[in-house]
């Protein structure tokens, strides 16, 4: 168990982003993909990408790390047609690699950590085996496939995980035959997609988006690639709300157009009426008088935590609205966010697919339970640029999850974060 204490701080100075986990994870997957050697920079070995690297290697591609520079050489990837294939804790490793593991014809257990063996993965155990691909499972992880995956129309709803629909765009261009992806409800968090898609262009695969979803053109070859990595706008909105909340903030290696859906942060943070300033490249917060705003976290739902302690600060009610996905994720993220804020003089009202945050002027410090969930123990630290005390909170090594050197990137704006006990 690991806790680390929060105290006051006032935020000041720069600080640069660290490489999206998102971005890292895809171009992993294309790198492999490519049959060829790929570099990969910058590149943070957080446990997620750690657990993706973990398993191109066990489907029999080579990696190397030197200098934040992963070297993937993909020559004798599915050479390894029996694998057991550790997600960790991964989601996105998990979702991403049933189809992928499928496309090689590889026989695969798929195996987790944390609840990960609990996460859903219900639309791949139900729509692979009329494509091929044989899945047995009691219920989650361990999960065991077999066959080869096949072209074909893949209907599967938009209002459940992007990352259910990126492992298919990954495997599909594969295949000797044209495929689909038609979508039977409205499409959430398609700024993930938007990224898969990109990223696989930048490897030499196209797909065509159509009016009902996409179209995958068989027969298309990954092709080797120097590929630069995007800064993380999900973990850049950490600091953007600290210093929206109290102080000054500037956040550098943010991508004005990159392709992240959760570069809405810096729209949002000045919708709550804080000054920013945008460049190409960097954001610059400000903190000032904020007021209450309505939020639809459909397509953002990885913010919603962060956008909760910036909202506490905020005169008036908060909504956050279609964010019900959140319960699925490393925590009942709806529960646990409600729960970090109250336990520290908050005011959070959970709602069936959202949150109801009415703002104070202070937070009081306490207790707060990290949950094993490297969003939550970060939106803690948060939390304390309008602190009136002191916070404790556990779990903190879950931020290596994500993001190993935000205890180091946040005290180095001012934060005072001190990991307390490790047994």
């Amino acid at each position: 168990m690991s806790l680390v204490k929060y105290l006051p701080f006032t935020p000041s100075g720069s600080v640069t982003a660290p490489p999206s986990k998102s971005d890292v994870h895809r171009a992993i997957i294309c790198a492999a993909l490519s049959k060829g050697v790929s570099t990969i920079s910058p590149v943070a070995l957080s446990n997620d990408i750690r657990a993706t690297i973990g398993c191109i290697e066990a489907l029999g591609a080579k990696t190397h790390i030197e200098n934040n520079v992963l070297t993937v050489d993909g020559t004798e990837l599915f050479s390894n047609k029996t694998a057991t294939l550790d997600c960790g804790e991964s989601g996105s490793t998990l979702r991403f690699f049933i189809p992928v593991a499928a496309v090689g014809g590889v026989n695969a257990t798929f195996i987790g950590s944390g609840r990960l063996p609990q996460r859903p993965i219900g639309i791949f155990t139900d729509l692979l085996p009329d494509f091929g691909v044989n899945c047995e499972t009691e219920g989650g992880l361990p999960l065991e496939i077999s066959g080869k995956l096949q072209s074909g129309a893949f209907k599967i709803p938009g209002n459940v995980s992007s990352q259910f629909i990126t492992g298919l765009l990954f495997a599909l261009p594969m295949l000797e035959n044209d495929s689909d992806i038609v979508l039977t409800s409205p499409i959430e968090s398609v700024g993930y997609i938007d990224m898969t898609i990109y990223t696989m262009s930048k490897f030499g695969v196209e797909i065509e988006t159509t009016d009902f979803g996409w179209h995958i053109k068989g027969n298309q070859s990954y092709r080797p690639c120097n590929y630069t990595t995007d800064g993380d706008w999900s973990q850049a909105a950490f600091f953007m709300v600290s210093g929206a909340i109290n102080g000054s903030i500037t956040v550098n290696g943010v991508n004005r157009d990159s392709a992240q859906g959760d570069r809405k942060i810096a729209e949002l943070i000045s919708q709550f009426g804080t000054d920013v300033l945008q460049t190409d490249t960097s954001v610059t917060v400000k903190s000032g008088k904020m007021h209450a705003i309505t939020i639809d976290a459909s397509q953002i739902p990885d913010l919603v935590p962060v956008l909760a302690v910036c909202a506490t600060f905020a005169d008036g009610t908060t909504k956050i609205i279609n964010a019900q996905r959140l319960r699925i994720k490393e925590s009942d993220r709806l529960k646990t966010t409600a729960n970090l804020i109250n336990n520290l003089g908050g005011n959070v009202k959970e709602l069936s697919d959202g949150l109801e945050i009415t703002g104070v002027n202070k937070l009081f410090g306490g207790s707060a339970d990290g949950c094993n969930d490297h969003r939550i123990v970060m939106s803690a630290a948060v939390c304390a640029a309008g602190l009136d005390g002191e916070i404790e909170c556990s779990d903190a090594l879950s931020i290596n999850k994500s993001y190993p050197e935000f205890f180091n990137d946040y005290n180095s704006i001012g934060g005072r974060a001190n990991v307390l006990d490790i047994r």
